[in-house]
């Protein structure tokens, strides 16, 4: 071939290719959509992460935010908490195992008196908490110090105090503990309902027993239940702030501020496979928070107020449950299923398939946001119920009620002190059990039961003391007043097989 015929080749490839290039540039590339990406799509446009000052799109950015001011305000105010529980000796007798011990260590075994004895050893662990006024109140996690016989407080200035506890709530995983000081820093309460998905927040504690730390992330998602207090109270509530700040073991307790420094949740989990950080912590709201620590302050409990509702969670169910319920996932609110006639709904004429869609103005589209506005309220608080039948929305007023379906000021009696739950045996379930009645011991929470012994659930309590009881009324008559008392029952898989008695020291309930 010719030189001639080559050069010619070239020059006509290479003015196709250039107007080909023009082409595209005039007409087609200002039609291309910049950083967009639709599910399904191939292909992923990108573009480079700098920042343009100036350039399309940017012009309502927020400045990148300096967290040196909050961090400041924060840590004086958060405090390192250490606790210890005592070696506990095993023991509260059973029958079958005291043969079976005897059997093994021999006639001389006697774990009540001279011979062998067993201990669980000592715990020691940290975490963290919050100072809220200056003179030594300090919100922390109910976790923290559980079951704790012995709390310190280490300040940020290193000084050293030892605490008591005030109360606890298991419900919500807060306890208050008290420091005696005057003139401590604390931290300003600010406002949860506030809060968005996307702010800037700050997680302030003693994790893994370093020094103060602070971490900075984003609000991730708000109102979440994880169901993790379910652990320890069959009332829980759960409606946590969810951040990607990182947060480990210890920071249970510590601060979750705002970029004001102010305190807008206590920090109490974090969702892990491994048990460290791994990309989400969960606070309680702030203003929950408020509700229960005044509570234990001024009655030493927290004053618990229902709506008075049956409902269920469209998260838990299958399709076909939902569906057998005329429920759906996407309904914006609760549904009722079940109206009690002495409850606050009931007063208020909320009827089954009512969908309750805001409690005193503010939306409650799910459990958690209903759970949440609920709590901050005690029993004889008036609030405003906003819901749907059919297609029309109504509006009223109701006054929330405790538990036992009136408006009295809840006080802690000996079952409280005991931290489990209760429930009479039927006499279907005492008839195939082969007794004549009895108490089943539920969930066990923080209490004497949990702190003194080693029972677990499903213990049935025949005896308090020399006294039969049958029902949670006789036992509670059996052991007001007593300052020792040993219970003696069965567990239900024994099926009456083995007899256990467990001893439990009433004298300093006050205490809890």
């Amino acid at each position: 071939m010719k030189f001639s015929q080559v050069a010619g080749t070239i020059l006509i490839s290479a003015a196709t290719a250039f107007g080909s290039i023009f082409v595209y540039s005039k007409y087609f590339q200002k039609e291309a959509p910049q950083g967009v990406y639709q599910n399904g799509s191939d292909t992923v446009p990108v573009n480079y992460a700098s920042y343009m000052p100036g350039s399309a799109g940017n012009t309502n950015l927020t400045p990148p935010t300096d967290f040196q001011q909050a961090a400041k305000i924060g840590t004086p105010g958060v405090v390192h908490i250490k606790t210890k529980i005592n070696p506990k000796q095993l023991g509260n007798n059973l029958q079958k195992r005291r043969s079976l011990l005897e059997e093994f260590f021999g006639e001389g075994f006697d774990d009540d008196g001279g011979g062998r004895r067993y201990y669980t050893p000592p715990q020691m662990a940290s975490g963290s908490g919050v100072l809220i006024s200056d003179d030594g109140y300090i919100v922390t996690n109910n976790h923290v110090v559980d079951d704790a016989d012995e709390i310190s407080v280490t300040l940020s200035n290193n000084k050293y105090y030892t605490a008591t506890v005030v109360g606890t709530d298991p419900s919500t995983d807060l306890a208050l503990i008290k420091i005696k000081a005057t003139g401590l820093p604390y931290l300003l309460y600010g406002n949860s309902d506030d809060v968005q998905v996307g702010q800037w927040v700050l997680a302030v504690g003693y994790p893994l027993n370093l020094e103060t730390t602070v971490t900075a992330g984003i609000v991730s998602a708000k109102s979440r239940a994880i169901g993790i207090n379910r652990r320890n109270s069959r009332t829980a509530i759960e409606s946590f702030i969810q951040t990607d700040a990182a947060v480990n073991q210890g920071n249970s307790g510590g601060a979750l501020i705002n970029t004001a420094g102010e305190l807008i949740g206590i920090n109490s989990a974090i969702a892990s496979p491994t048990g460290a950080y791994a990309g989400y912590s969960y606070a309680i709201p702030v203003n929950l928070v408020k509700k229960v620590v005044n509570d234990l302050m001024k009655f030493g409990n927290v004053q618990r107020a229902y709506l008075g509702i049956e409902y269920r969670d469209p998260n838990t169910m299958t399709d076909n449950q939902l569906k057998e319920l005329g429920m759906s996932r996407d309904m914006g609110g609760i549904k009722v299923l079940r109206v009690p006639e002495t409850g606050a709904a009931a007063q208020a004429g909320i009827k089954e398939g009512d969908i309750i869609t805001k409690i005193n103005g503010v939306n409650t589209s799910s459990i958690p946001e209903l759970m949440e506005q609920i709590s901050r309220y005690k029993p004889g608080d008036k609030v405003s119920v906003n819901y749907l039948r059919g297609n029309k929305e109504y509006t009223a007023n109701t006054t929330l009620r405790n538990l036992d379906g009136n408006t009295d000021i809840v006080k802690l009696g000996v079952l409280d002190y005991l931290g489990a739950d209760f429930v009479s045996l039927n006499k279907e379930l005492s008839d195939e059990l082969g007794v004549e009645g009895g108490v089943v011991v539920g969930n066990i929470s923080s209490g004497l039961i949990k702190k003194q012994t080693n029972m677990k659930p499903e213990f049935v309590i025949l005896k308090a003391g020399n006294v039969q009881v049958k029902s949670t009324e006789e036992l509670k008559r059996a052991l007001n007043g007593k300052k020792q008392v040993r219970l003696e029952g069965f567990y239900m898989r024994d099926r009456y097989a083995n007899i256990y008695y467990y001893d439990l020291n009433l004298a300093n309930t006050a205490e809890f």
